[in-house]
This record gives structure tokens, C-alpha cells and sequence, in this order.
């Protein structure tokens, strides 16, 4: 049994979750397989299927490994981040995952924390930027929202949903391209054009995008409750992205808009507002037991870089600041 968790709550909370983002998932394989049927018939929706299936086999035998050396991240050093390790440790234990999360730290000067990997080998990485500007008890709370993510296995899910979105978006443009290609045939009277299928090939790709961010925002908002009750500390989690708001903004506006505050970064659009996740993290506050951080010294960031870094471009692939 979890610590610090109201199971009756929990239990209905994960309920309307697990039905808003089934229901999502439902909608975004309904709609490749609407797109797929539209081009290739009953063949493009098993070969469509064939491949998520193929997806669902290897993903979760992908090293975490890689991910973690195209973001150029280093294992956190135990004789450094000595106090960070005993608090993953402890959020491993009350989040009953078979095995305990590695940390690593991504030489940028951005704020961001994210997961990767399945519950039994995951890795978690924060960037140095996020270890500079939040205090313990902020990373603490960041550190249990990708806890969440991990034990609720919304990795797999999102990738999932975004392997559909994808195919969806690649059978639009076939079936447009198609069309196209059938237009001359079509004026001059030889063929037909179905304007409801080209209609709706080209507006799958939105349609599936908005799906996907839908499902996004479901499973953050899971994670911030989950992470709230772990850590017995939703305000901590409230501060935290309440800072995240605030300065991940500032590297934007240095190029576009100098002396100005951007209000919603683009890193975030996946997520929901800001301060909706706050205004629900406030209102667990009555219920909830408090854990207490140590107040020992803060990890030390030696041998990891300069004081102050400039977010770094990554080329040619995936195309990510880091």
C-alpha cells in the first residue's frame, strides 16, 4: 500500500483518468483507421495496426541509454548529489516501482525534467538550468511528477498516441497527394473527386493533434496529483511550476521580444495551464500530510559545467534546445 494516499480518492480520481484518456486513445486509432480505410481499404487498417503492434513489441526494449546520449546527459555523482539520490530512493519506494530510477543531468541552461524508459529500467533526467533555479523541495516535487509519469506507464501511452498521430498525419498526405494527382482526370470529367473523404484527410491531421494534446494534458494532470500525495507537498509542486512559467520564457525573448515576459512558453503547450495545475494542486492542500525535506546542504553542480550556459541546438535530428 502507497503511503500518503486517500485510496478511495485515488481510486476515483484514476477512474475518470482511465476513461478520459481511453477515450482519446479510442478516438485517435478511429481516426487512422478511417484514414487508412479511406486509402487502402480493409489492408491499410491491418497494416496500420500491424505496425502500432510492432511499435508496442520494441519500445519498451529501446535502452533509455540512447535517449539520455542524444541529450548529452551524465549520471547524477553520488558524491555530489548524495541528498537528490536519497530522495529519488524514497519516491521509488512509496511509488511501489520494482526498481529505482536513475538520474541523470542535461548540460542545459533550460528548465526541464523528463522520464523515459519503462517502470522496471527508467531513467529520469533534469537539466542543470532546473537544479540552479528551483530549491530542494521544488526539485523534490518535480522529481515525484516524473515519478508519476513512470509508474502510471504514461510513457508508453504518449508514445503510442503520438506513433497514431503520426501515421495519421502520413496517410493524410498520401490520400491528398493522390487526389492531386487524380485532379486533371477529374475536370476533364474521366474521374470523380470524394470532396467528404478529401475533406476529412485533410483535417485528420489537426483533428488527431488536438486528440493527442487532449490525452497529454489528461496524464499531467494524473502526475501532479500522484506526485502531490507522494510527497505529502503539493505546494512545492504549485511553486515549482509556478518557476517553470515564470523563466522558461526568458531565452525566447532575448531573441523576439527583450524586456518582455512570454506567458504560455511553447515548451508547454502539451500542458495544461499553469495555473489551472495549480489552482487543483491548492485544493488537495487540507488533505494531505506533510513530508518534511531535510534542511541539509543543497547538491553541489561541480563538474558539471559553467554557472552560466546558453541553451545549445542539437542538429541535424531531432531538432531540440538542450
Amino acid at each position: 500500500m502507497i503511503p500518503f494516499l486517500d485510496e478511495e480518492r485515488r481510486e476515483a480520481h484514476k477512474l475518470r483518468n482511465l476513461l478520459h484518456s481511453g477515450l482519446l486513445v479510442i478516438g485517435l486509432g478511429l481516426l487512422l483507421a478511417v484514414c487508412a480505410w479511406l486509402i487502402w481499404g480493409w489492408s491499410g487498417i491491418i497494416w496500420s495496426f500491424l505496425l502500432i503492434g510492432l511499435f508496442l513489441f520494441i519500445a519498451p526494449r529501446i535502452s533509455p541509454g540512447a535517449i539520455m546520449r542524444m541529450y548529452r546527459a551524465v549520471p547524477l555523482d553520488p558524491r555530489h548529489g548524495a541528498q537528490l539520490q536519497r530522495i529519488v530512493t524514497i519516491l521509488a519506494d512509496r511509488a511501489e516501482l520494482p526498481e529505482t530510477p536513475r538520474l541523470f543531468v542535461i548540460p542545459s541552461a533550460t528548465l526541464n525534467a523528463f522520464a523515459t524508459g519503462t517502470p522496471e529500467n527508467a531513467f529520469i533526467a533534469v537539466t542543470e538550468g532546473l537544479l540552479r533555479k528551483l530549491d530542494l523541495r521544488e526539485i523534490t516535487n518535480v522529481l515525484a511528477h516524473e515519478m508519476s509519469h513512470i509508474r502510471n506507464n504514461d510513457l508508453r501511452i504518449m508514445g503510442l498516441a503520438d506513433l497514431m498521430s503520426r501515421l495519421t498525419q502520413f496517410l493524410s498526405f498520401v490520400g491528398l497527394f493522390l487526389l492531386f494527382l487524380n485532379l486533371p482526370f477529374a475536370l476533364m470529367g474521366k474521374a470523380a473527386i470524394p470532396w467528404m473523404a478529401a475533406l476529412l484527410l485533410y483535417l485528420a491531421p489537426t483533428i488527431g493533434s488536438l486528440l493527442q494534446l487532449g490525452l497529454s494534458r489528461a496524464r499531467e494532470y494524473d502526475a501532479d496529483l500522484e506526485g502531490a500525495q507522494l510527497t505529502g507537498d503539493p505546494e512545492g509542486l504549485a511553486s515549482a511550476l509556478d518557476k517553470l512559467e515564470r523563466y522558461q520564457g526568458q531565452f525566447w525573448e532575448e531573441i523576439f521580444f527583450p524586456g518582455r515576459r512570454i506567458p504560455y512558453p511553447s515548451i508547454l503547450r502539451s500542458h495544461p495551464a499553469t495555473q489551472e495545475r495549480i489552482k487543483r494542486l491548492m485544493q488537495l492542500r487540507p488533505n494531505l500530510p506533510t513530508v518534511a525535506v531535510p534542511n541539509e546542504p543543497m547538491i553541489t553542480l561541480v563538474g558539471y559545467g559553467p554557472a552560466t550556459l546558453q541553451p545549445r541546438y542539437h542538429w541535424p535530428w531531432p531538432g531540440i534546445w538542450y
